[in-house]
């Protein structure tokens, strides 16, 4: 065939195969990340998961998506191996707790020492200071790049006995905790039983009795309906902060583009922004619905905190060589201003 003669039909060929090639470059460049999550979008740390995911697809018009997994459904349910199976690859980004990051990160037991953090101002300056650079430089020398912070809040204690307003009353009481060391060295200084388990296992240990009580923050305890499974009263102590951290494996973290890059993190911070600013507006509505419902709230006094404090004094002078006496006088000097 003389193709001189089919200019016309050549043309069609070659614009329909211009337009496979694009679709199939576009297909090979298009890329999904996988997203671990401990909660699902019920709460505002599934949420800030997902607020994540849309303003990366939105952005890339596509191009590169998130993919989120709820319910710590990519670690078989334990949160506690979230970060070290995204530093190995198996998943590829998180929106993580500092709890549960610490066994691997012991830096991140900052913000876990008890009654360190005395409010929510403490704890931005902490976050935003040069104590947060340190500990976003602990989490990138693991193999695992940190984009933004967001919010799990302070934790407050539940139990189906009675009112707690001071040390003693703690006396012998069974505690979920979650799978850090410093949780169970807390609680055992308040002369508490810590009994250590992964969130899926709580709420059934609490229906059951085989544990007396649980810490969790407000959002967790109000959505989870935690005051359904004999948690009556509540005490709100503030004793130690949960703040949530965006991040990436450094190799997927790599093997992006520098405009992925920034888009990633952009699109990271923003979320962490806005769900911090949802949970603290939301605070004071759930404490009334969680009030509504019948718990009886044990609100301490300056002098019952103090008590908490002098009892757990023990803790820090154990915890704070392991997580770094530089890191935490960094964090003393934030709080203060300075």
């Amino acid at each position: 065939m003389n193709s001189s003669r089919h200019p016309t039909r050549l043309a069609a060929l070659a614009g329909v195969a211009a337009v496979s090639l694009s679709l199939s470059v576009s297909a090979v460049q298009a890329r999904e990340l996988s997203v671990s999550t401990v909660l699902s979008d019920a709460f505002p740390w599934g949420q800030a998961a997902e607020k994540w995911a849309e303003l990366v697809a939105e952005r890339s018009d596509g191009e590169l998506t998130l993919r989120v997994y709820p319910n710590s459904q990519l670690v078989n349910g334990d949160q506690t191996r979230e970060f070290s199976a995204m530093r190995s690859g198996l998943i590829d980004a998180a929106v993580g707790s500092t709890i549960n990051w610490s066994p691997q990160v012991p830096e991140l037991n900052l913000f876990s020492l008890p009654f360190f953090m005395a409010d929510l101002d403490a704890v931005d300056a902490v976050t935003g200071g040069a104590a947060g650079e340190m500990v976003f430089d602990a989490i990138e020398s693991r193999g695992v790049v940190p984009l933004a912070w967001g919010e799990n809040g302070f934790r407050q204690l539940s139990n189906s006995r009675g009112p707690i307003d001071e040390p003693g009353d703690l006396d012998g009481l069974k505690i979920r905790v979650v799978g850090s060391p410093l949780f169970q060295d807390t609680f055992t200084a308040l002369g508490a039983n810590p009994t250590q388990m992964s969130w899926a296992d709580a709420k059934p240990a609490l229906t059951t009795g085989a544990v007396d009580g649980q810490e969790n923050p407000l959002s967790v305890f109000d959505v989870a309906r935690i005051d359904q499974v004999g948690q009556e009263h509540l005490t709100l102590w503030n004793y130690m902060n949960d703040p949530l951290v965006f991040a990436v494996n450094q190799q997927v973290w790599d093997s992006l583009s520098e405009e992925e890059r920034t888009l990633l993190r952009e699109a990271a911070e923003e979320a962490g922004a806005w769900e911090i600013e949802m949970t603290r507006e939301e605070e004071p509505e759930r404490l009334a619905a969680i009030k509504e419902r019948g718990v009886t709230v044990t609100e301490l006094d300056e002098a019952q905190h103090q008590a908490f404090v002098e009892a757990t004094e023990s803790v820090h002078d154990e915890w704070v060589p392991r997580i770094g006496s530089e890191i935490v006088e960094a964090a003393r000097a934030d709080m203060q201003g300075e």
